[in-house]
């Protein structure tokens, strides 16, 4: 089928001022599309020309035929989208390229149509909706199977690297801040009928994308929707705020512990940062250094004492725990009533019951040394 426009065959005359056609989709992009006015002109003269003329080619056969591209004209496309994957060309660029020369086409040749041409004018436009439903699918393909083994290959380096730092078999350049970060549920984990599953993978994609968002250089990290570690390049880093703003993204309130290391000396601050993390679990969210936990971090060392004094809470269920932590964090009554959810008196009552098992009175400030050294200890025992 021919489509004829202002009296001539549309796919002719497209073939025959090709170089025209091709200089103005090209021009058109640099002017609408940013990331095409900061490539070199080097490629553009170049890569981009090639593949915008073949482009433009495909379409002048399509017009010439009334047939959609082969599988061998999809192919190339397909190819040229995993080159621009690989170049860094963002997918949302690479498909506008197609959108305008088909727009570029329209723009300057239907204005002519005659009005016995109004038919092949329609014609056109079904055609060219087509083909870009075809091409599109083809082309996100092609663009996203490179990203993918891109990403493949960059995580496999990435583990590999962080494997041997937290090994100490290589280095880096540095230095690092070595995260332990404790990760609560999110509340959408909870909720019934919602897959948890998808939920929890949800929560940490966004908290990953919050840390990549806070360094120019890649986080190296071993996280699951728990927690684990994250390796952030960088010294003196506004940690405080970073922190919340992860927290932010991820939608839960998260205890993180931070320790500065050179690159040798990561696998050590690894360790420290999950001791002093497991000593911070029962102080609150946060964010928390070994300066801030000192005396809990101590208490909880292996010694001799350790076992009598992680057995003077044993006898508390998780409850009353959890009651005592956040009372000696808060001070009083009705501020851990709040945090805890209930009436100050169900808070009383639970005091008590810690007075009873272990005849220690949180209430009595001679009692809240040994209590909190205790806590610290439970904490410490695997």
């Amino acid at each position: 089928m021919s489509y004829v426009i202002g009296g001539r065959p549309l796919a002719a005359r497209l073939v025959a001022e090709m170089p025209s056609y091709v200089r103005q989709v090209i021009a058109s992009l640099v002017e609408r599309v940013p990331a095409y006015a900061q490539l070199p002109a080097e490629e553009l003269a170049g890569d981009i020309y090639r593949v915008t003329e073949h482009a433009l080619r495909a379409f002048a056969a399509v017009l010439a035929s009334g047939e959609l591209p082969s599988s061998d004209e999809l192919r190339f496309l397909r190819e040229s989208a995993a080159r621009r994957a690989e170049e860094g060309v963002p997918i949302d660029v690479v498909l506008t390229a197609y959108h305008v020369g088909i727009q570029v086409v329209w723009e300057t040749l239907v204005p002519e149509a005659r009005p016995e041409e109004v038919s092949d004018v329609l014609a056109l436009n079904a055609l060219a909706l087509r083909y870009l439903q075809l091409v599109t699918p083809v082309v996100s393909a092609g663009y996203l199977d490179e990203r993918q083994t891109m990403f493949d290959d960059e995580r496999s380096a990435r583990a590999t690297l962080l494997t041997g730092l937290l090994a100490g078999t290589v280095e880096a350049p540095g230095p690092y801040v070595v995260l332990a970060l404790d990760v609560p549920p999110h509340p959408d984990e909870l909720l019934a009928g919602v897959d948890a599953a998808v939920a929890s993978r949800r929560k940490l994609r966004r908290l990953r994308t919050e840390l990549e968002r806070h360094s120019r250089e890649p986080v190296l990290s071993s996280l699951t929707p728990d927690g684990g570690l994250a390796l952030l390049p960088g010294e003196d880093l506004p940690l405080e705020r970073i922190v919340a703003d992860v927290a932010r993204a991820s939608g839960v309130s998260l205890t993180v512990a931070a320790v500065a290391a050179p690159p040798s000396g990561v696998a050590a601050a690894a360790v420290l940062a999950r001791e002093v993390l497991l000593v911070a679990r029962g102080s609150g969210p946060g964010l928390y250094r070994l300066t801030d936990v000192l005396l809990e971090y101590q208490l909880s060392r292996p010694s001799a004492a350790l076992e009598p004094l992680a057995a003077i809470v044993s006898p508390l269920t998780d409850e009353l725990v959890q009651t005592l932590e956040v009372y000696l964090r808060r001070g009083s009554r009705r501020p851990a009533a709040s945090e805890l959810h209930v009436h100050p008196n169900t808070v009383d009552y639970r005091l008590r019951r810690v007075a009873e098992l272990t005849g220690l009175d949180p209430t009595r400030i001679e009692h809240v040394t040994l209590l909190t050294a205790a806590l610290a200890a439970r904490r410490a025992r695997p």
